[in-house]
């Protein structure tokens, strides 16, 4: 079976030529949605082209525009109008703190720095420091990035598809955050090798969420509608009453979501009075979703969810369950075309794996990263002989579709056997009382590592400790079973809505050290 094969569909050398084509389709056509706030596509690229014009006559052409805005219309506008000017974009992620943001504006020295009104008052200084010439303001109270009209601009030369588009941020919860470079050519075509496997529908009304600044809400929202010609609906973050109160009210098709959402609004008591009868798809991304999670879901709803794989370093998209074929359970789906994927063996990286054995997860193809900015030897790490590696750890089953198994660094040993924490999580998702699980590994002076559990329990769930183990006992081998379990309120959650594992390790070896 090879769906990666399958012709691209129409494509674009960037993707504010994805815009101007949108505009030039279906002026008249809702493009932004935000709270009361709402723009057509004629006057969504007079925007762009008005603020690409202005970040152009401030020198922004071939530097870098850092954008440190929430999720809002002037988020879009600034995102596409830097990439017009033909600068290279830095997302931000306004929930940063002053210590994640200093370094992250020293390593990018952007030209400009586009930021919310509330988060002005900690980055004006942080930006003086880093050298930023011109510091912009926006906000309701400042300046908004919707007061072109049709007409009234005109687009910059635009820029070479081979020129860097996207300096990513990534793995600041773990060290110094890297800065993921991505061209042009990269970011469109990965919008069309996606569309390869999952054809949207001209005009779908596309629920965004997730944050603006990060891979997944930028590919799966923001690039996604402007491809589709499509209404985008923005929520200043994920809350689920609004998430639940949108989803009828705007008549969302598309429903981008992640394993913290789709966990946190079934548990919601309005989850099963919402009319979900508009939503004709879900994404699920950002992390592994629990087999059990996405069938109760797709029970409740009554739409398919298509999980796939990514990460910042791949544009962000490598593969999808294809659209037409029944999802397969607990799989992340096939490469999209143009891309290879391979699993080898996690000690040289180089024994290609046959289709059954786990290994790290390797990828080439046209939307992966040039590298990491001013990080050679890391980069020299992740790209190797052509191919881009990932740190997951994956499979393949004979028909070519991609199992996640955990991450390549979250492998525990326990007594000489790798365990992969992700199984554990999905034997606790099958339980009927679980929420939400995460599974973590903690020194041990005689077996090596330990597990330990972290679970949320459904409201209402009476089950106990050893009830939750003696269930792992039942499904699991020996060594696989945690030696510890503990029934949490809430799973701490990175600014991206990822479980924060390293936290989890903390708790779990202070717990350790109390005993």
């Amino acid at each position: 079976m090879n769906l990666a094969s399958r012709a691209l569909p129409c494509t674009w050398p960037t993707v504010v030529e994805m815009l101007a084509a949108a505009a030039a389709g279906a002026p008249a056509n809702e493009a932004l949605v935000c709270g009361g706030r709402r723009i057509d596509y004629a006057t969504y690229l007079a925007c762009v082209a008005g603020f690409a014009r202005e970040l152009e006559a401030l020198g922004a052409q071939g530097g870098r525009v850092a954008t440190l805005v929430g999720n809002s219309i002037e988020a879009c506008v600034a995102a596409f109008a830097a990439l017009a000017a033909g600068a290279q974009q830095v997302p931000l992620n306004p929930l940063y703190t002053e210590h994640e943001i200093g370094p992250i504006l020293e390593d990018a020295a952007p030209i400009v720095l586009v930021v919310d009104e509330a988060a002005a008052p900690m980055a004006e200084p942080l930006a003086r420091r880093a050298g930023v010439r011109h510091v912009i303001v926006v906000g309701d109270h400042t300046r908004r990035l919707d007061t072109w009209r049709a007409g009234e601009a005109v687009l910059p030369p635009l820029p070479d598809a081979q020129s860097l588009a996207l300096l990513q941020y990534t793995g600041g919860t773990t060290g110094r955050a890297k800065g993921v470079d991505l061209s042009h050519r990269a970011i469109a075509i990965n919008v069309t090798q996606r569309e390869a496997l999952l054809p949207s529908h001209r005009g779908d009304r596309i629920l965004c969420m997730m944050p603006l600044s990060h891979a997944y809400g930028m590919a799966m929202g923001l690039f996604l509608a402007a491809y589709c010609g499509g209404a985008l609906v923005i929520l200043p973050r994920y809350q689920p009453d609004e998430v639940l109160a949108v989803v009828p009210r705007e008549r969302i098709g598309v429903f981008p979501g992640s394993p913290t959402v789709f966990v946190g609004l079934m548990a919601h008591p309005e989850f099963g009075r919402t009319d979900w009868r508009s939503v004709h798809t879900c994404y699920s991304g950002a992390s592994a979703l629990a087999s059990a999670t996405l069938e109760r879901w797709r029970e409740a709803v009554g739409a398919p969810v298509y999980e796939g794989y990514g990460l910042t370093e791949a544009g962000p998209v490598l593969s999808f369950n294809p659209a037409g074929l029944p999802a397969r359970s607990g799989s992340v789906g096939v490469a999209v075309p143009l891309t290879e994927i391979e699993i080898v063996d996690v000690e040289s990286g180089l024994a290609v794996l046959p289709a059954g054995q786990r290994g790290e997860i390797r990828a080439r193809g046209p939307q992966c990263m040039r590298g990491y900015r001013n990080r050679p030897d890391e980069t020299a790490l992740a790209l190797r002989n052509g191919w881009l590696y990932t740190g997951d750890i994956g499979e393949f089953d004979a028909d070519g579709y991609l199992y996640i198994r955990d991450r390549k660094k979250d492998m525990v040993i326990v007594g000489g056997y790798n365990v992969y924490p992700r199984e554990v999580e999905d034997v606790l998702f099958s339980h009927p009382d679980v929420a939400d699980a995460a599974v973590v590994g903690v020194p041990d002076a005689y077996r090596g590592e330990l597990l330990v559990a972290f679970v949320v329990l459904r409201a209402g769930a009476l089950v106990d400790v050893d009830a939750l183990l003696a269930h792992c006992r039942a499904k699991l081998a020996r060594y696989k079973v945690p030696t510890r379990l503990r029934i949490a309120d809430a799973l701490p959650k990175t600014l991206v809505n990822k479980t924060d594992k390293s936290a989890l390790r903390r708790a779990a070896a202070a717990d350790a050290e109390a005993v």
